[in-house]
């Protein structure tokens, strides 16, 4: 968005005698009815087809009772006559009146620049020709005046240069030839000169009004030169495009009091409201000058000059801003100005929190600006890419961030070096359980194998660690320390550089932008809070998990994976269960994970305070717990571990499926729990307890486990006197249990959609393979336009959810309904959660202001009735 985009009114100022004051109407005559001041295009009834961008901006900006540079428009349609004499020397006499100054005045000296633009901004406009009125006679005083002459004498010799091609008949090589073989920029000008009187169809005047007439042919023919009409044609704009012409005044200055630069309203690191940008001494160039400008605190008075008309601009934008001005006698003046078209987020944010601060906008439109994804990406950290990297490979960008550290290809070789403080990443084909201390201890996870639904992916996520997996090429030869990347090969301990968010994965070490999002990031997700319907919980299964996750705004706990408690050093107490060689053996097991159970629900249900928790009893695949093959403690736990090995454990013996072969577990889990409950409420916190049975596909599944369930709590509350107020659910994850909710709903108080497994098994996927291999193939096809397991399939898994939501409302109106897989933190997931009525979402931790976000956007989204009308 430009400034052109607003309406303006009818204010024009001019400069005299150093005060401002409202400037004359166009003269009388003919040719000045062609000449409009800025500021009164639209008094004309002119826009910027007529004035062109450039002057229509000019406008506003006057409009607005911002400083600009005097100057005037030649209206698109008319330019050609600025090329008469007449006109050019009306023109020339008007600007003098608006600036207040006269060209030749030796102690307040005025040149002209001229310009010209299109309706719309494009690419290939004639360069700008400065420096109109500057002769032999007067440039010695000019330069004086200034204190630097070479920046005079090279916007100097390009103005004469390009009138004496296009207006003037001189050869462009004849011209360039003379550039070359003068170096020095007095001896350039002179032989341009030279040339021109001796070759040109007339000598360079030093009148201003003829300059300015031939400068007027000159732009006007470059503009309708070959090159420019192939330039519009590649661009799909009209050959025949009009322009209009503009004549600024260009006041000269000391070079200390006097300049030109770009600005930006706000800082990119902070976002807050603060000009940033350069400063470059002397005559305004049309090209960028070849040295770094100047900080814009240099400037005489420093930034507090501009402050003001970017804060103006952004109010009437609403966006952050980019100005160039230029500097004359240690005053201000605006060459143009327009929203900045990509602002740094963090710019953005603020802004947008200070207009609705200020009421110049409402809260609802300060939450729409910011999307889910910016809040994304200010919450992780970026790499700083140059173009110049090398890519190792692509995989899925299975959790959002960006790290760089050196390759260690184990877990324990992960927690040896980061004990020592090295960054790594751990590369593997796949992860496991064991790997779990390995994962927290690097700072980003790549595999081979697997998709954003994997193992290695849930627990990246819900760490705050970025992964990629399912890269495809990658091997790891753990016995020569390497991994192969296809051809190229890597050695354990190089630097390797990962990005998250696009699965990208470089050779070395890159730079990475600092995540920490501006606190008003925090105050627009508040305003959001007060939006949205959907409530937003974490998935999370650690005390710490929770606590980072409630600093986020997580309103409570979605799903605690208990079987990830079991993951790293505990692994062992959930082996003595399932390898138990007999009854005894097994009870002494289940008695030791009830009491380290008790231990972690302890510190959870603290952490969670008075806020609702959803913990969901054992549901994992038995290979993430069983040792290796050959790993076992001895021959006969071997034997035992083989024994339960599944071709396909997804589907095998997990969730309540295990609960009802080992039919202490789930007492055993429930009963840690109640009594983990009873001691947090003897210290004042009452945590409202959900407890959830996964993996049910009938009826009567559930029923049974409710049973032990509802056992324990009789068991714990006769042991302490103390009753468990709790509900009771299960895990909406196979298609069945989604079409016999009615049927599930006698026996839960609340659902849980797992759409990771719901998904899974409704398209018949291995969420662990199909990622890399099938799903990239069927999307480059156009079968899917995204993956299912990253965006909700509202169709066939969608379809089932809202199936289900319905026939379980109408058995149990005031049931609970939620969503637990990652789509809890995709945002359009989050809006068909919305639109099907659930509850609630739960996602990772780090992914709950995304989600927060997202629950406000969908309800602010216009909703439709039955008609198809916006309501």
């Amino acid at each position: 968005m430009s400034i052109t985009d607003r309406a303006a009114g009818p204010h024009v100022q001019a400069e005299a005698n150093g005060a401002r004051t409202e400037a004359p109407l166009t003269p009388p005559g003919a040719p000045g009815r062609v000449l409009v001041p800025y500021g009164q295009g639209r008094i004309r009834g002119l826009d910027a087809d007529e004035l062109g961008a450039h002057g229509a901006a000019m406008d506003r900006l006057v409009a607005l009772g911002l400083p600009v540079v005097p100057g005037l428009t030649v209206p698109a349609g008319a330019c050609a006559s600025l090329g008469e004499p007449d006109t050019a020397e009306t023109a020339v006499g008007l600007v003098e009146q608006l600036a207040g100054r006269r060209i030749g005045d030796a102690a307040r000296p005025l040149l002209l620049r001229l310009s010209a633009s299109a309706p719309t901004e494009i690419a290939g406009l004639p360069p700008d020709l400065a420096c109109l009125g500057v002769t032999s006679g007067n440039v010695d005083d000019l330069c004086a005046v200034i204190g630097r002459a070479e920046a005079l004498y090279e916007v100097w010799t390009t103005t004469v240069r390009m009138i004496a091609e296009y207006a003037l008949d001189v050869p462009g090589a004849e011209l360039d030839d003379a550039l070359l073989d003068t170096p020095e920029p007095r001896a350039r000008i002179e032989a341009l000169l030279s040339l021109v009187a001796q070759h040109g169809s007339q000598p360079f005047p030093d009148d201003p009004s003829q300059q300015l007439a031939l400068a007027a042919r000159a732009l006007l023919a470059r503009w309708d030169s070959p090159r420019a009409r192939r330039s519009r044609r590649a661009q799909r704009l009209p050959a025949d495009l009009a322009v209009a012409l503009h004549v600024q005044a260009l006041r000269i200055g000391p070079a200390d009091h006097s300049g030109y630069g770009t600005a930006v309203s706000r800082d990119p690191e902070t976002g807050r409201l603060s000009p940033r940008g350069s400063f470059f001494r002397g005559v305004r160039r049309s090209a960028p000058p070849p040295h770094a400008g100047e900080p814009l605190d240099r400037l005489a008075g420093g930034t507090a000059l501009l402050e003001h008309s970017l804060l103006t601009l952004e109010r009437h934008l609403r966006a952050p801003v980019s100005v160039d001005f230029e500097v004359r006698d240690d005053e201000i003046s605006l060459l143009a100005a327009s929203a900045q078209l990509r602002p740094p987020l963090r710019a953005s944010v603020c802004l947008a929190t200070d207009l609705a601060r200020d009421g110049a906008l409402g809260r609802d439109e300060a939450v729409r600006r910011i999307s889910p994804a910016q809040v994304q990406e200010l919450l992780h950290p970026q790499l700083r890419l140059t173009g110049g990297e090398e890519l190792l490979v692509k995989g899925l960008p299975a959790s959002p961030g960006a790290a760089t550290g050196a390759v260690v290809l184990s877990s324990e070789r992960a927690l040896e070096l980061a004990a020592d403080g090295t960054q790594v990443v751990l590369v593997a084909v796949e992860t496991t359980p064991a790997d779990v201390p390995g994962m927290l201890a690097s700072v980003a996870v790549l595999t081979g194998s697997g998709g954003i639904a994997s193992h290695a992916a849930v627990v990246a996520r819900g760490a705050g660690k970025p992964a990629v997996c399912g890269a495809e090429g990658l091997r790891v030869d753990l016995a020569a320390g390497t991994v192969h990347f296809g051809e190229r090969v890597v050695r354990a301990g190089d630097p390797i550089s990962l990005d998250g968010r696009t699965g990208a994965v470089y050779a070395g070490a890159l730079s990475v932008s600092v995540a920490g999002p501006p606190p008003e990031l925090s105050t627009v997700l508040e305003w959001a809070d007060d939006m949205r319907r959907l409530g937003v919980r974490v998935n999370a299964d650690t005390a710490a998990e929770v606590e980072t996750a409630l600093a986020l705004g997580a309103e409570g706990v979605g799903l605690c994976r208990t079987e990830h408690q079991f993951l790293g050093e505990r692994l062992p107490l959930i082996r003595r269960v399932l390898l138990a060689a007999d009854p005894t053996a097994r009870d002494e097991a289940l008695l030791a994970l009830e009491r380290a159970q008790q231990e972690d629900f302890t510190a959870l249900l603290s952490a969670v305070g008075n806020r609702p928790v959803t913990v969901r009893l054992l549901d994992a695949p038995l290979h993430e717990f069983l040792p290796a093959p050959g790993l076992a403690l001895d021959t006969a736990e071997e034997q035992r571990a083989a024994a339960l090995r599944e071709a396909n454990p997804m589907l095998g013996l997990r969730g309540v499926r295990l609960a009802l072969l080992h039919e202490r577990l789930y007492p055993a889990q429930a009963e840690a729990l109640f009594t983990a409950w009873a001691d947090v409420a003897a210290t004042g916190v009452r945590p409202e307890l959900e407890v959830m049975i996964p993996l049910v596909s009938l009826p009567e599944e559930l029923a049974a486990a409710a049973a032990y369930v509802r056992g324990a709590a009789d068991a714990v509350a006769a042991r302490t006197g103390v009753e468990v107020p709790y509900r009771l659910g299960t895990m909406i994850e196979t298609p069945r249990a989604a079409l016999l909710a009615g049927e599930l709903a006698e026996h839960a108080e609340f659902f849980s959609f797992g759409t990771n497994d719901l998904t899974q098994l409704t398209y018949g996927f291995s969420r662990d393979d199909v990622e890399r291999q099938v799903l990239a193939n069927y999307q480059e096809r156009g079968f899917l336009t995204a993956s299912p397991f990253a965006l909700l399939d509202p169709h066939g898994v969608g379809a089932l959810i809202a199936l289900a939501a319905e026939r379980a409302r109408e058995v149990r109106p005031g049931i609970k309904l939620g969503v637990c897989g990652e789509h809890g933190g995709d945002p359009d997931s989050i809006a068909f959660c919305d639109d099907v009525g659930l509850d609630y979402v739960s996602c990772s931790a780090h992914r709950v202001p995304v989600a927060r976000m997202a629950a406000a956007h969908s309800a602010l989204r216009p909703r439709r009735d039955e008609s198809g009308s916006a309501r």
